[in-house]
């Protein structure tokens, strides 16, 4: 497990770790909003899994550079870019929260790279760019404030970076005290001082060198994606906790009827924090290999028959 950065072809740097061995299944890791690279404190269950984990910075998050006016299909081009410097012809892509938007851009603008996609626990497209009113006020909020009030956001990001720099105990009290807006099936992975460090650890690395970069995408994903769901032609896997408010369930149920070929694993009860379940993270496991074993098998057998 290694922190590297690539220089993309306009010169900006693009962050990036990779998680398990350089043999495993390619699988390009897209992080929430605000989130980094930053996954796993260390590599041992991804390299049980048999997957090679590539978690990337998004621009302004972590050590990735921003880019002024971005749009969710840019980040196609950057993936694409990352993975021919990586020697990967075809890989699998999963983005969580806000990053579920992400793989669905990479799911219609690179269609013929990809073995597998899935969106956990994905945001959806707004409308007219209003956050949906089943999400939990929380959520509405911030983006209300990011779109109107951005420098607020912003201070407001700077103030928890702050304090878990300097005041790390005290911003693992906060967070033991303030998840009264998540629901109880979510409380169990923020119980724990473990949990929690994990979640400093990822969230610090989104801030380390900007704050900035969070509020941007929050107001990105807010406007219109800039494709059609109904555009997608290939398998996209859709996880989703049924009582999920932060991403809410209803907005979700809309997303895997417009997706052609959607594949839905909705979890009864279940809320936002899908992919730190241990059950549902194996599920998930198991469908990137089973897709990466139908491709390569695919592929194997066009082989065969050009030879013929």
């Amino acid at each position: 497990m290694e922190e590297r950065v690539f220089r993309l072809i306009d010169g900006r740097k693009l962050g990036y770790i990779e998680y398990g061995k350089a043999e495993g299944i390619p699988v390009m890791a897209f992080h929430g909003t605000p989130g980094s690279k930053i996954w796993f404190r260390d590599d041992s269950e991804i390299t049980k899994s048999g997957l090679r984990l590539i978690a990337t910075d998004r621009p302004g998050f972590g050590t990735s550079d921003p880019k002024k006016n971005r749009s969710l299909l840019d980040w196609a081009f950057d993936v694409g870019e990352l993975a021919d410097e990586l020697g990967l012809d075809r890989f699998s892509v999963l983005g969580v929260s806000g990053g579920g938007a992400f793989a669905a851009a990479c799911a219609y603008q690179i269609p013929e790279r990809l073995n597998h996609v899935s969106m956990i626990s994905s945001v959806a497209p707004f409308d007219n760019g209003k956050p949906p009113k089943s999400m939990v006020k929380e959520n509405r909020i911030a983006f209300i404030l990011s779109k109107h009030v951005p420098w607020l956001v912003n201070y407001s990001y700077k103030m928890q970076k702050k304090m878990m720099g300097q005041k790390p105990e005290k911003f693992m009290i906060s967070m033991k005290k303030g998840n009264k807006h998540l629901n109880e099936w979510d409380r169990q992975f923020i119980q724990t001082d473990d949990q929690i460090k994990d979640m400093m650890a990822h969230l610090m690395g989104a801030l380390q060198v900007r704050t900035d970069g969070a509020v941007d995408e929050v107001k990105l994903l807010s406007r219109p994606w800039g494709f059609q769901l109904s555009d997608i032609q290939i398998p996209v896997h859709i996880w989703h906790g049924e009582g999920d408010r932060m991403a809410p369930f209803d907005e979700i149920k809309k997303v895997s009827q417009a997706i052609p070929e959607a594949v839905s694993h909705f979890v009864p009860e279940a809320g936002h924090f899908l992919a730190d379940d241990e059950t549902v993270w194996e599920d998930i496991v198991k469908q990137i290999k089973a897709d990466h074993e139908d491709i390569e098998t695919h592929n194997s057998s066009k082989n065969r028959k050009k030879l013929i």
